[in-house]
């Protein structure tokens, strides 16, 4: 009997509820597969009416994993449209927790939501395949990665007051001095942030070369990629140009980000909430792109640390100077960011300015709308506020990283599921590998479309005749 459809859901270890379904042809091959995102998006409706400056401490509240990049991208909207820009040391303590954002979420998802399948396997059994099972197979590594994220929140608990949803950015700078106390505190998880970060390089380079088949027809597709970049094209995750490269690594723009509506519009299907941006010139779907760590290593030709720039030189000879295309690689490309990150904060805790208490521009020269654009760690993430001339909000547009990935997750289960899925038998383990595919962009899917609730899994086998043959649920 062969399976006319299968539906996955929800997709597991990610942030956020999406389904995947697998329509089938009658010789057990993929017709065709489907990933849709069922949360519904609100959050931009219910910010009308809201000040400004209530913001920064609003949008925190789209996402428990990604609170610092909204709480960021908001105050620098909010800086636009006070007219407000911060004064140095401000956007160094900002930029500083940044860091700690790009560490804890980078380290988490490699360690403990893509690891699994990495260094338990994509077949093993998913009563083990998670964080207990990688605890229980290397413990000394596990606390190794337990610490790497406690590393990072604690440098956003120290600047912002707690892990999740601080209270740090105001428009126009912070509201809090960094002390030289709390500098040696954070200086003190330097080493063993670098060492830790280090040995997952190791144990991917490793895995990859074991394993580089999969890797060669694991979701290898061709699009742009998009990032922000400094001068020179230097990799950059909280200020900067826009740059979009096609497929060939030729530029294609490098552009202001108040600009972005230049460039970017967003398509829409009837089978999804998330909506799929392209670049203008290029149409849908020609203009589509990838963002995040693999589209930032391949639309950044250096780093400006030395030791995630040496790691940088390793990827990009990965495809002969060409951009790498391979979906697994975003975990290779999240590992070098994480390195950077980690190196980039002794280099802000070093800078002469720090410590300094000139945190605060108050003067005001307000503008109809403030734009804010940062590199969450997931990928760009672009807030922009229409403002009535007494600081209230009248439109809020979000385009998160995960809606400029949208088309790039929903190509990788397509291809995985036509590479993987090829007969009548289907596993667990396959299907686990079109999850993958989604995981390896490590998605926010609250973060796009914000919603409630928590739905179970439910894979259903049906044959030709539309016969249900097997249900197989998960709580």
């Amino acid at each position: 009997m062969v399976a006319q459809k299968i539906t996955i859901e929800p997709v597991t270890r990610i942030e956020g509820h999406a389904k995947v379904t697998i329509r089938m042809n009658e010789d057990g091959t993929v017709d065709h597969a489907y990933m849709h995102v069922n949360e519904f998006r609100g959050f931009e409706k219910f910010c009308e009416g809201r000040m400004v400056f209530e913001m920064p401490l609003i949008t925190p509240r789209i996402c428990g994993i990604c609170p610092v990049s909204h709480h960021l991208a908001s105050a620098k909207a909010g800086d636009d449209a006070f007219g407000a820009p911060p004064p140095r040391p401000a956007s160094l303590l900002r930029e500083l927790m940044h860091m700690g954002q790009v560490v804890q979420s980078h380290g988490m998802h490699f360690f403990e939501l893509a690891g699994p399948d990495l260094l338990l396997g994509f077949d093993a059994d998913p009563a083990v395949r998670n964080a207990i099972g990688l605890l229980q197979a290397n413990p000394e590594l596990t606390i190794k990665a337990v610490n790497l994220r406690k590393w990072g929140q604690e440098i956003i608990a120290i600047l912002g007051g707690r892990r999740i949803h601080p209270s740090f950015a105001v428009p126009g700078g912070v509201n809090k001095a960094l002390s030289k106390e709390d500098r040696e505190k954070i200086l003190s998880g330097y080493d063993d942030a670098i060492k830790t970060i280090q040995t997952g390089i190791a144990i991917y380079t490793d895995w990859a070369e074991k394993n580089i088949e999969d890797i060669n027809k694991f979701g290898v597709f061709k699009t742009g990629y998009f990032g922000l970049v400094k001068p020179g094209n230097t990799l950059e995750l909280y200020d900067g140009e826009i740059r979009l490269v096609s497929s060939e690594g030729k530029e294609l723009e490098k552009f202001n980000p108040h600009d972005y509506l230049q460039y970017i519009a967003e398509h829409v299907e009837n089978w999804s909430y998330l909506k799929f941006p392209y670049y203008k010139k290029l149409g849908y779907p020609g203009g589509v792109y990838r963002v995040g760590p693999l589209g930032r290593c391949n639309a950044s030709d250096r780093i400006a640390t030395p030791l995630a720039d040496a790691e940088l030189k390793k990827f990009k000879a990965l495809n002969g100077g060409k951009p790498v295309e391979n979906t697994l690689h975003y975990h290779t490309a999240r590992l070098i960011e994480t390195l950077y990150a980690a190196e980039n904060v002794k280099v802000l805790l070093d800078d002469p300015d720090i410590h300094s208490k000139d945190i605060l521009n108050t003067c005001r020269d307000p503008k109809p709308q403030g734009i804010g654009v940062i590199e969450a760690p997931r990928g760009t993430l672009i807030h922009n506020y229409w403002v009535k001339d007494n600081g209230q909000i009248e439109r809020v547009n979000l385009i998160v990283s995960t809606g400029h990935n949208n088309w790039s997750m929903c190509e990788a289960v397509d291809s995985v599921a036509k590479t993987y899925i090829t007969g009548p038998e289907i596993h667990e383990g396959l299907l686990n590998r079109v999850e993958a595919a989604i995981r390896a962009h490590d998605p926010c899917l609250s973060c796009s479309t914000h919603a409630i609730g928590q739905m179970p899994m439910i894979v259903e086998m049906i044959d030709h005749t539309g016969n249900l043959v097997q249900t197989i649920t998960r709580e």
